[in-house]
């Protein structure tokens, strides 16, 4: 829980795992992203995390350009945090994905603490009419695909994002990966509070099951103590009830359409926002209250937007 003792609700908008054909609902375009953005801040989202597209292709796109589209025109339109991600697309370089972080100097930015395998392939299974040729390819190769993030590229990226005074969004997709970020906090290349975002549900990664979310709870604790502030996500299906978790264990969420497309069993979220509604309806349930942006940005002790490069 935060320091306020209100819960910070990150919501990420289109990523770079769901392809258009999946959801019609998947915003793609600049001015679709920002719209989608808004809405969730709307709905109670105080940090929108950020993935530029393709706006023909709906390929995940990590050029200084693609941002150019979104992030100033979505500051302006909302106070909320704006967290741009370095992990881009797994087949992308390390190089390729921490240019617009490096470049925009955002209060937060995203930061992958470790390489792992990532399959996407199984949702093959399930989807079989896709409109760009990209999209199976997409899918299919990641049977093959280790998402990289070794200990020099993580280096690379706190190094790269240091003079904007960037702080992260510690993306761990295993137990290993918390070992991980200790290694960069013991080495004093990282100070608290450290904002630890542990993903449940990807195949190659950690499960969805509440052993896995209560060990990861548990680990967090011994590794950071008080020093770290701590959020989750699960993957697709496993959204909201992994939320539901760890807001009961005094954790934050993070939903959006990146992370899942669904609002309910077979039922697609017509947008972020949907998803945002019904993750503040569980809060609203367990009795507490949201976060608003500056109270996320006190928690996090972000430098605010005085000093964005947007």
């Amino acid at each position: 829980m935060a320091k306020t003792g209100k819960v910070i609700l990150t919501c990420a908008l289109t990523g770079a795992i769901h392809t258009p054909s999946m959801s019609e609902h998947l915003p793609v375009t600049p001015e679709e992203i920002i719209e989608e953005g808004v809405r969730a801040a709307e709905a109670g989202a105080a940090i929108l995390h950020v993935h530029a597209r393709n706006p023909k292709t709906g390929q995940p796109d990590q050029s200084v350009e693609g941002f150019q589209k979104i992030v100033p025109e979505l500051s302006r339109r909302s106070r909320a945090v704006i967290n741009i991600t370095t992990g881009g697309s797994p087949f992308m370089t390390v190089a390729e994905r921490v240019e617009p972080a490096r470049h925009f100097r955002p209060e937060l930015a995203s930061l992958n603490m470790g390489s792992f395998n990532f399959g996407l392939f199984p949702m093959l299974d399930r989807y079989h009419n896709f409109t760009h040729q990209w999209e199976r390819q997409h899918l299919e190769s990641s049977r093959n695909l280790v998402f990289r993030n070794t200990f020099a590229e993580i280096e690379e990226v706190l190094s790269l994002c240091a003079p904007g005074r960037t702080r992260f969004e510690f993306e761990c997709y295993d137990l290993g990966h918390l070992y991980n970020l200790k290694h960069f906090v013991d080495r004093g290349l990282v100070r608290p509070p450290f904002f630890i975002q542990s993903v449940f549900g990807l195949l190659g990664g950690i499960g969805a099951h509440y052993e896995d979310v209560a060990t990861m709870r548990r680990t967090a604790d011994r590794l950071f103590g008080n020093d770290y502030v701590w959020s989750v996500l699960g993957a697709g299906a496993a959204q909201m009830r992994v939320g539901a978790m760890a807001a009961a264990m005094g954790g934050n969420i993070r939903v959006g359409l990146e992370d899942s497309l669904w609002a309910g069993p077979g039922k697609l979220a017509s947008s972020s926002a949907e998803q945002v509604r019904l993750a503040r309806s569980i809060l609203t349930g367990l009795g507490l209250e949201l976060a608003t942006p500056d109270e996320a940005r006190a928690t996090l002790e972000l430098k605010g937007t005085g000093d964005v490069g947007f």
